[in-house]
């Protein structure tokens, strides 16, 4: 590897090349939001092959996360990295030219795997890489290059849209949406070689002075001797394994994970993620703007976002999962009364950003703090997998269902998400502990 400056300016380089893949993720997530009302018309799609064109990259997801571990200790962090960024590229290309259906949710699919990577192997790679006293704030711009990517995405649509005739969207605008996702991932990828490997990796693949140059240059001043000791302690600890779920006292907790896992989706938010300009639309908003409108849903998750980073720690988590589950039941009943009601698109918008404001404040974020949380340290690793397998299960399903839903009930599907919000508030209130300020 080529010599690098010391520095803290080193170390954020590197952290900002890695949440490049979190970036990605909120990207390709968030591209079928405006490309599927044209998507749909495109290919004829009815209800259900509509869900299955959004909920295919899911698919992809759900057969990708549990391999990113396994494939990363195998050929180390970069190159698993490395392979997910031309993951996101192909499926960016892929998902631009098909014919039909079925090459649309191949691409798809590839791009869900790279998304379920991302998910596992960026905040892994950035927790290795820094210094113990700077972990959990470089690991949080990973969280922000999320949203931050669904945002950006957001912005493309809807300059893409608004580029020429609706005609010209229908046959032409919603390849380049997807198309626009290989910029991101060819610099993600070319950029993976300025910098080097996890200095964990190295050291489990018995390359130790690989790894102390490492340490070396992203220290920041930490004694470095110190952190090979803490490395070579923690690959001599023996994981927990699945049968440990198992054992007394953790069925409560594994219970209680995988329960905000599954709310966390079926409270609704992909509806309004996935399919805001439909949900405009329906509202009588024409296309166009009604991808337009949806840039105001990426500013206002970004928004609540930081409320949740800044205040997460002084409020606790338990009153504003609280206070998440209430806002968001209530605006969810709003909005479904809305289009119920035939009241005008202004109030569907309205009550949609106040859904989203509320789920960014906690239930969002606040959820996978608790997931880190509420399990011992010796279980945490394989019962997380757990989790983010059902999170992942839960979001295919709503993201599947969730078109025919709409076509058959219309407004009245959001009392669905609405009533699933009281439930999510009862649910975190008779189960889920307080662990603001808990040791682990």
């Amino acid at each position: 590897m080529p010599n690098q400056p010391h520095g803290g300016a080193y170390l954020y380089r590197i952290t900002l090349t890695a949440t490049l893949g979190g970036l990605l993720f909120g990207y390709d997530t968030g591209v079928i939001s405006g490309a599927e009302i044209y998507l749909r018309n495109f290919f004829h799609l009815t209800p259900a092959q509509e869900g299955w064109a959004v909920a295919s990259a899911l698919v992809g997801c759900i057969l990708g996360a549990p391999l990113a571990a396994p494939v990363s200790e195998r050929f180390g962090r970069r190159k698993a990295l490395l392979a997910a960024a031309l993951f996101f590229a192909f499926s960016a290309v892929g998902s631009a030219i098909p014919s039909n259906l079925g090459q649309f949710a191949l691409a798809r699919i590839l791009g869900g795997v790279a998304v379920g990577w991302a998910s596992i192997l960026c905040p892994m790679y950035i927790a290795e890489i820094s210094p113990p006293r700077m972990r959990g704030r470089l690991v949080s711009w990973n969280q922000m290059a999320i949203i931050s990517g669904f945002l950006v995405v957001f912005l493309v649509n809807a300059w893409i849209s608004h580029m020429k005739s609706g005609e010209w969207n229908l046959q032409v605008g919603w390849r380049w949406m997807f198309g626009s996702e290989t910029l991101p991932a060819l610099l993600f990828f070319f950029l993976l070689f300025l910098v080097p490997e996890s200095p964990r990796w190295l050291v489990r693949a018995g390359r130790e002075e690989e790894a102390l140059v490492v340490l070396e240059k992203t220290s920041r001043g930490e004694d470095v001797g110190k952190e090979m000791v803490e490395i070579r302690a923690s690959l001599r600890r023996k994981s927990a394994g699945w049968k440990d779920l198992l054992l007394p006292g953790m069925a409560k907790i594994l219970w209680i994970g995988l329960g905000l896992s599954i709310l966390q989706q079926w409270t609704g938010i992909n509806t309004i993620m996935y399919f805001s300009p439909r949900i405009f639309e329906k509202a009588g908003i024409p296309k166009e703007a009604a991808i337009l409108r949806t840039v105001l849903v990426g500013v206002v998750q970004v928004s609540a976002t930081l409320v949740a980073i800044r205040f997460v720690d002084r409020w606790g988590r338990k009153p504003l999962m609280l206070a998440a589950a209430a806002g968001m039941g209530a605006s969810m009943a709003f909005l479904g009364g809305a289009l119920v009601l035939g009241v005008g698109g202004f109030w569907v918008v309205l009550f949609a950003l106040v859904y989203v404001a509320f789920f960014g404040v906690a239930m969002g974020p606040v959820v996978w703090v608790l997931l880190s949380e509420i399990f011992p340290n010796r279980v945490r690793d394989a019962a997380m997998a757990v989790c983010v397998m059902a999170l992942w299960i839960a979001n295919f399903m709503v993201t599947q269902f969730f078109p025919p839903m709409l076509e058959k009930l219309g407004g009245w599907t959001f009392f669905f998400y609405s009533f699933m919000c009281l439930v999510c508030f009862f649910f975190v209130k008779s189960l889920v502990p307080e662990t603001k300020g808990k040791s682990l």
